[in-house]
């Protein structure tokens, strides 16, 4: 069983997750990353929780996922959904994930 998970999922995305007093969260690495990145650490923890492992589910705002999509695709996408501040789960990312053939 495990109880805490922190640290790099991938040394490749640039991210990695922290544990702070109100949960976990993802931090970008003081490396270079590459510009999907963000958008891929995203999909990385939604698939995770999806598969039971390690994660139960992930909590995502709507203004992330832009921005996320935003650098992995040089701008030409964003989410569908608003507002920004809406709150998106692993489900949810992984449906988008899908929609955008991505």
């Amino acid at each position: 069983m495990c109880t805490s998970l922190v640290g790099m999922l991938d040394p490749e995305l640039g991210y990695h997750l922290e544990h702070r007093k109100n949960g976990f969260f993802a931090v970008r690495n003081n490396t270079p990353a590459p510009p999907d990145g963000h958008w891929r650490f995203i999909v990385l923890c939604a698939e995770l929780a999806q598969n039971g492992l390690y994660i139960s589910d992930i909590e995502v705002t709507v203004g992330e996922l832009d921005e996320a999509l935003e650098e992995a695709t040089n701008g030409r996408l964003q989410s569908p959904w608003a507002p920004s501040d809406a709150v998106c789960n692993a489900a949810k990312v992984l449906q988008l994930k899908s929609e955008l053939g991505l």
